[in-house]
């Protein structure tokens, strides 16, 4: 056989493993879900459901801009820019409070 015979069926061999796997994969999980079912459970309540957002609850606004009330700040992380030079000015962070 030359090299590209050899290279085709090494491909065909590792679609085959993957369909494979894919297959028992798939037999499994619902092996798994009736075994759940049969108790009176689902799966997710084994496993937690969905997987969470990576992005967690946004803090609750503490400050707000006075002159655009839109702009609010939760008084974690950066301060904003309207913070800064209010800061800067000589206000202080109480008067911003909400």
């Amino acid at each position: 056989m030359s090299l590209e015979e050899l290279q085709a069926h090494q491909r065909d061999v590792e679609a085959t493993i993957k369909g494979y796997e894919k297959k028992r994969r798939s037999e499994c999980l619902a092996e798994l879900k009736a075994v759940a079912k049969k108790h009176g459970f689902t799966l997710d309540d084994f496993t937690g459901g969905k997987p969470a957002s990576k992005s967690g609850p946004k803090g609750v606004a503490k400050y707000a801009n006075p002159a655009d009330t839109s702009q609010t700040w939760t008084g974690r992380g950066r301060q904003p820019n309207w913070i800064k030079s209010a800061l800067a000015a000589g206000k202080s962070l109480e008067e911003f409070a909400i």
